[in-house]
């Protein structure tokens, strides 16, 4: 039991501590399985295609052949690449319907969802599945929430998305689009009818469309408060956008644990790992090795402005398990970053860089202050008052709306 309260307060802490009690190159984890600590043998086993045999363990037994799962990737990755110009379009409307204050991650959710919404369900499709997609992203089923009775409220809604989901895959099937028009249609053209019931169909698709709303819009969140707990004047941040989001990918990347099943006896630093065995990777303990890494404890954009000082970076995995969308993932943090940040001052108030385990690494509840940077209304009561008002964050004035989110 120790060990599962020591990750709840604080996971990461947790794997580095057990990091530096440990002398060997494969250590023992509490919780079972494997994982490798010494950031050259974690690189050389990325890089080994015997770790990468057999299909990825993200997949299951829900697309068990691993040319599938790869094909799958792509169609899904051309997908999201395709629809990046209407995620951007829909962004600064997105933002600007924002409260002063919001309470992230959860809004920070909201915001991808709102703006990806027509590329994993298109707006015309039958049934209340966009109705029920939106309510999945707002009450924790794209992005699963560490409190048992929020996982309890989400649980019910994931079933009725699948339902709405399996309906409309089977008519589709009767009516095929020309070209992919969301993400259904991408999973569809990778799944047969005589092979793939509707019902994995639907299954497939809630596995995709969490596994693109989970790590960008936690990584976004992670973005936003480490850039503002870093700087605190009301001026705008220092430093480019895409550097704030690559540190931030370095600082708290999102996945927790690149791990695969051994598919044979292997000797790993002179441990001696038996077939069937759990092996991971962490991207936390390879983005904070100090031998290759210049600080590594501290955020610190800036470091991107050149290629030295750089370390392994493996914010969305690497090798034949890599995310296939890890680019475009990129590209949506990147757009994210930049409308909140465009004409705007962003404080937070409540920031804690500790995570919250889930199935990644995801900020603790913390408020974001934006205040828009635009000219005064003189015709309103106090039009005379300085502009723009303070944002930094040791004098926030608006509260949170109570619709952006939930109590711990």
């Amino acid at each position: 039991m120790g060990h599962r309260i020591r990750l709840r307060r604080d996971p990461l802490a947790y794997i580095e501590e057990l990091s530096r009690g440990s002398t060997a190159k494969v250590m023992r984890l509490p919780w079972g399985g494997w994982c490798v600590r010494d950031t050259e043998l974690a690189q050389k086993l990325l890089r080994d295609p015997e770790y990468h045999r057999g299909g990825s363990v993200f997949f299951g037994e829900l697309l068990p052949a691993r040319g599938a799962q790869a094909e799958l990737g792509r169609a899904v990755r051309s997908l999201l690449r395709a629809g990046v110009p209407r995620y951007r379009a829909a962004l600064p409307e997105a933002v600007a319907a924002l409260p002063t204050a919001s309470r992230w991650p959860d809004t920070g959710t909201r915001l991808v969802y709102r703006c990806l919404a027509d590329v994993l369900l298109h707006p015309g499709t039958p049934g209340g599945g966009r109705e029920l997609m939106r309510q999945a992203a707002h009450e924790g089923v794209a992005v699963r929430s560490p409190h048992v009775w929020q996982r309890a409220r989400a649980e019910l809604v994931r079933a009725r998305l699948v339902t709405a989901v399996t309906e409309e895959a089977h008519r589709r099937r009767r009516q095929p689009a020309d070209e992919p028009q969301d993400m259904l249609d991408a999973v569809l053209t990778v799944c047969p009818e005589a092979e793939m019931p509707d019902r994995t169909v639907a299954d497939l698709h809630l596995m995709m469309f969490r596994a693109i709303m989970a790590p960008v819009s936690a990584s976004l969140a992670w973005s936003v408060l480490l850039a503002c707990l870093h700087h605190t004047r009301a001026t705008p941040w220092p430093w480019p956008v895409e550097h704030v989001v690559r540190e931030a990918l370095r600082h708290r990347p999102a996945p927790w644990m690149l791990g695969r099943t051994l598919p044979r006896a292997v000797d790993l630093g002179g441990t001696v790992l038996p077939a069937g065995e759990l092996l991971s990777v962490c991207p936390y303990l390879l983005h904070h090795d100090e031998r290759h890494w210049d600080s590594p404890d501290a955020f610190q954009p800036e470091r991107w402005a050149d290629s030295s000082g750089h370390g392994p970076y493996i914010p969305f995995g690497t090798g034949p398990f890599g995310c296939a969308g890890a680019a475009v993932a990129h590209t949506l943090l990147t757009e994210s970053l930049t409308a909140l940040t465009d004409h705007a001052c962003l404080a937070v108030t409540d920031g804690d860089t500790r995570a919250v385990m889930s199935e990644g690494n995801v900020p603790r509840p913390f408020i974001l202050h934006r205040t828009p940077d635009h000219p005064p209304d003189t015709t309103r009561e106090g039009g005379d008052q300085p502009w723009p008002p303070r944002c930094d964050a040791s004098s926030p004035t608006s509260q949170p709306d109570a619709g952006t989110g939930t109590d711990d």
